[in-house]
């Protein structure tokens, strides 16, 4: 019996489908692993977005106390005759809902020589924006004031006086309009109301408008030291704060006269406006441009300290 012969198999070829299906598998998953460590388009403009820079914040991020931020030496200077009444001195604060963002504060006294009003507002700025500081969101505001007060450009004034070389000289006025106003609710504007209130008791109830006008004029030479001069009138002011101005208006009526002196300066992302009004009946003795300016001024320079204490 001979032995069983091994069968043989013939080797039988590979379809040619089934080659291209392995090389085309192949070349997919090289696709993929190469995709994965590609950086893709987006992933560049996704690192920028996490590392954008907002503009920097104000300096200030509280405002002081506006009824204690005059001293009392300097309430004696712009309140005379106040002493009859310590009261007088504690001021009328404002209404305000957050003191961190506004605060301020009224002072009135009466005497037979007229009447004295004073009011002081802080406004600190904020910016919703990201790419505009608080800083230059408070320069477009002081400068909306600026406007509304008609003061003239720093660059078109021919000289701009300092605030102590101002104080020694008297007169101007404009027909600007009260740059206390600000953007926004009118209930933050502290003393805003009292306006006509103020002007009613002393002017008794006469509700015409006066006309603003110059210290030489509206008096008809009665007071010949109350001149106008580019010194004296409606002007920026270079030694206080960033920005400063200073506007100066004469008003008459029927009744009386008024002379309402308005000081707004910024400082950083803070603008404080001061209101020096002094109303009398005696149409004889006009308000000097001179003592009003030179005090306003010198209790600009009193808020400039406490706003950096």
């Amino acid at each position: 019996m001979q032995p069983a012969q091994r069968r043989a198999y013939e080797r039988r070829p590979i379809p040619a489908v089934a080659v291209l299906i392995t090389v085309l598998a192949a070349a997919g998953l090289g696709g993929c692993t190469g995709s994965d460590s590609t950086p893709g388009p987006d992933d560049g403009a996704s690192g920028d977005s996490g590392t954008a820079v907002s503009a920097e914040p104000g300096r200030y991020r509280t405002l002081p106390e506006a009824c204690g931020a005059v001293s009392r030496k300097n309430l004696q200077a712009l309140l005379p005759g106040a002493e009859q009444d310590d009261k007088v001195y504690e001021g009328q604060a404002a209404v305000t809902y957050d003191i961190d963002r506004r605060d301020g504060c009224r002072w009135k006294v009466e005497t037979p020589s007229g009447t004295r009003y004073l009011t002081i507002d802080f406004q600190r700025v904020v910016s919703y924006d990201p790419s505009v500081s608080d800083d230059d969101r408070a320069q477009e505001t002081y400068e909306e004031k600026a406007t509304a007060a008609h003061i003239p450009d720093a660059t078109s004034s021919p000289s701009t006086p300092s605030a102590s070389s101002s104080r020694s000289e008297s007169g101007g006025a404009s027909d600007g309009s009260s740059s206390s106003a600000s953007p926004g609710s009118s209930s933050d504007e502290p003393g805003k109301g009292d306006k006509s209130g103020k002007g009613g008791k002393t002017d008794s109830g006469d509700k015409g408008t006066g006309t603003p006008s110059s210290g030489a004029d509206a008096s008809g030479g009665s007071d010949e030291s109350d001149t106008a001069s580019a010194d004296t009138a409606p002007r920026r002011l270079d030694d206080l704060g960033d920005d400063a101005f200073l506007n100066d208006q004469l008003i008459t009526k029927d009744s009386g006269i008024h002379r309402d002196i308005t000081v707004v300066f910024r400082s950083s992302n803070v603008i404080a406006t001061i209101e020096y009004d002094q109303w009398t009946t005696d149409k004889k003795h006009i308000p000097s441009s001179q003592e009003l300016q030179g005090k306003a001024q010198d209790l600009a320079d009193e808020l400039t300290g406490r706003l950096n204490e």
